[in-house]
């Protein structure tokens, strides 16, 4: 039982080590790792206010956020892994799970829960967008459960989107296996100026319009093996702009 107790501690240590200061009542996580050796920071289920990360080669596992500012948790840097945290019913800013800008991301395995419209929010479950942030690519977002998300399961909005700063580009995102339950907006997925979108294997729960909105030149999308529950009319709504290299069911509506 002491040797348990040791290596907990041992792991939370690394967790609230200097580098993963409290900036209020937010983790403020700014001590990256390298390609080799990734900075761990390893919650063991312990609960936090909010989690920032503002680094590179990170790997961020096992937190407990219950109703956190929004966003839950803040991404921005470079070959960042979040996964296996409870976020649950963020509250004020936008509302938002969780936000994330940089290339070469992971998002699995973490659940998000009670996203809230209230008050004018768009109380995503995932966004990223390009205005004040750097353009995100090469990301993955797999095995989530997003329950009870008043607007979109994801929201991508790439630099040319007509409200983003207009520098780069926003591609490659693989979205696998993921649950998403709406109860607000009219899509579950929706992507603005993404290129270059898998999106295989997810499950769509009840709510929207539609599960997943393709639009603004977010063309190269590929799209199979979801699941859609039977009162979404439409699983994919595409604009023409974002039709070229389209692979996946038959589009059904607008996006």
């Amino acid at each position: 039982m002491r040797a348990l107790a040791l290596a907990v501690t041992a792991v939370l240590a690394v967790a609230f080590a200097p580098s993963a200061q409290a900036a209020g009542p937010r983790l403020h996580l700014t001590a990256g790792g390298t390609p080799d050796q990734p900075r761990v920071y390893s919650g063991g289920g312990q609960s936090v206010r909010g989690i920032d990360v503002d680094a590179d080669w990170v790997v961020v596992d096992g937190f407990t956020l219950d109703r956190p500012s929004a966003p839950g948790v803040e991404i921005r840097g470079n070959h960042v892994t979040l996964r296996n945290t409870r976020i649950t019913a963020p509250q004020g800013g936008d509302g938002d799970g969780i936000r994330f800008f940089g290339d070469y991301l992971a998002i699995e395995h973490n659940t998000i829960s009670r996203t809230s419209n209230r008050d004018g929010a768009h109380a995503d479950c995932m966004q990223t967008f390009s205005s004040d942030s750097p353009p995100s690519n090469h990301v993955r977002i797999e095995g989530n459960r997003c329950e009870k998300i008043d607007n979109m399961c994801l929201m991508a909005e790439g630099p040319n989107d007509g409200e983003g700063d207009g520098k780069g580009h926003t591609t490659d995102f693989l979205i696998k296996d993921n649950f998403c339950e709406t109860l607000v907006a009219s899509q579950t997925l929706m992507f603005e100026d993404v290129q270059q979108a898998t999106i295989t294997g997810n499950a769509f729960a009840a709510g929207p319009d539609h599960a997943i909105g393709l639009a603004i030149h977010s063309t190269g999308a590929r799209v199979e093996g979801n699941r859609v529950d039977p009162s979404i009319p439409c699983e994919l709504g595409i604009d023409d702009s974002s039709r070229e290299g389209y692979a996946g069911p038959e589009p059904a509506c607008a996006p």
